[in-house]
């Protein structure tokens, strides 16, 4: 039994304590209550990112990113009752409460085996020529490259692991054999691994034309060339829970303006800011995928996730952003692959 104890936030604790909250309890969630333990609100990981997209800043209270009115259950209902609410409503959580608003108890979605996630399919794009990392990948593919002790890949496997996912396929093409050799079925890593070979370059959604099958649930998509930390489960749930037919990670990217900036109307010279930063959100090159996005992808052909992404927007459908907040780092460049190396010495595991 958890102790729910320990994820009652106040309502004027910040956004940033809440989020420690829930980063450092396995329940990804947080129930907001008064000195008298009534509940006023709950707060999701979920509900935590996407005040992070609004631009929330990290000391707002955490009442101004609750939900104020979440589904709850009695204390006169039974636990049949509370399993039928969490599934009809889709819920990870459910808080009980008494007759006067108090909460007495949280039930959790993955305490029921017949509510817990079915084996969604990671998918690693593996295939790249590392061109910008020779000589270094003249003899080995860039996924192979070891950080800390073990070569990247084996790490984004672990990570994945470490959150209950164990069925991979990785696409394969440049030194392929290394991988396939190294890896083989997974068995020695406590995973299934199967591959999708490219004869020619597919781009990274383009490649999921090459899967013998089509999934029938949500699948991840990640380039073979990241470090994170990223809680691959609260991204499924992120997904899940915006009822989106794809979900691309983005990253806060800054950048600073080396010149003063100057803002006019017409002739008139309103404002000088001198070297301001700039702030956007960039692909992580992470993604999640639902069975729907397969209509979408040519058969055969080169075709790059932004293209994916684009078409499925324009066509109006549901697609969401998840920002990670947590260690990433894109191996693109030796500087990169040197940080790497210094994060992963310095403990980053």
């Amino acid at each position: 039994m958890r102790n729910w104890r320990s994820i009652l936030v106040n309502e004027n604790n910040t956004l940033l304590e809440t989020m420690k909250v829930i980063d450092e309890s396995t329940m990804q969630f947080a129930a907001v209550v008064d000195e008298e333990q009534e509940l006023l609100g709950t707060v999701t990981d979920g509900d935590i990112r996407r005040g992070i997209l609004r631009g929330e800043g990290l000391d707002v209270p955490i009442k101004q990113i609750m939900n104020p009115s979440p589904i709850c259950a009695s204390i006169k209902n039974t636990y049949s009752d509370c399993l039928n609410l969490l599934k009809k409503h889709k819920l990870k959580q459910l808080p009980i409460i008494s007759e006067g608003n108090k909460i007495i108890d949280i039930i959790f979605a993955d305490e029921d085996p017949t509510m817990k996630h079915n084996g969604n399919t990671v998918i690693l794009m593996a295939g790249g020529l590392g061109t910008r990392l020779r000589p270094l990948t003249e003899n080995m593919p860039k996924p192979m490259l070891s950080v800390g002790n073990k070569p990247i890949l084996e790490t984004i496997i672990e990570g994945f692991k470490q959150h209950g996912f164990t069925n991979f396929v990785i696409s394969v093409n440049y030194k392929k054999e290394i991988i396939q050799d190294y890896f083989q079925d997974g068995a020695a890593f406590g995973v299934s691994i199967s591959y999708i070979e490219e004869d020619k370059r597919m781009g990274t959604a383009g490649a999921l034309s090459l899967l013998k099958e089509k999934p029938n649930n949500p699948i991840f998509v990640m380039n073979g060339d990241l470090l994170t930390q990223v809680n691959f489960e609260q991204l499924l749930h992120f997904h899940e829970d915006t009822d989106a037919i794809a979900t691309m990670c983005v990253r806060e990217y800054e950048y600073q303006i080396p010149y003063g900036v100057i803002e006019t109307d017409g002739q008139q010279l309103v404002s000088i800011k001198e070297k301001p930063v700039q702030r956007s959100f960039v692909n992580a090159g992470i993604y999640v995928l639902s069975p729907e996005v397969f209509d979408y992808i040519p058969n055969g052909e080169f075709y790059d996730m932004p293209d994916l992404f684009k078409q499925l927007m324009d066509k109006q459908n549901n697609v969401s952003a998840f920002p990670v907040r947590e260690y990433w780092l894109d191996i693109g460049h030796m500087s990169d692959f040197e940080r790497a190396n210094s994060d992963y010495k310095e403990g980053i595991k």
